[in-house]
């Protein structure tokens, strides 16, 4: 589990933002392809299921270093997953 402590627009990419988040005691860089469905403001202070354990990928000249894990609903609607109970910043998931 991440917290998301900072999120941005990423300069001329209309579907991407740069997420900040907090991973236990570590800090990690995401670009992620929500900006249609999120403002960068809605995002900062959620609780996020980061999948970290993929090789780091430059996205418009960001490394990107994982990805957020998210549920799509019937209508398309982007949803993150996340703990129904707050967990402590880098948990893992089993």
């Amino acid at each position: 589990m991440a917290n998301v402590v900072a999120c941005e627009k990423v300069e001329k990419a209309d579907k991407l933002l740069k997420l900040t988040l907090e991973v236990g005691s570590e800090t990690r860089t995401v670009v992620s392809g929500i900006a249609l469905h999120f403002q960068p403001e809605e995002v900062v202070g959620k609780q996020v299921l980061l999948l970290a354990n993929l090789a780091p990928r430059k996205m418009r000249g960001i490394e990107s270093q994982g990805m957020i894990l998210m549920a799509e609903d019937a209508d398309g609607k982007l949803v993150f997953m996340s703990p129904s109970n707050a967990v402590a910043s880098g948990s893992g998931v089993s």
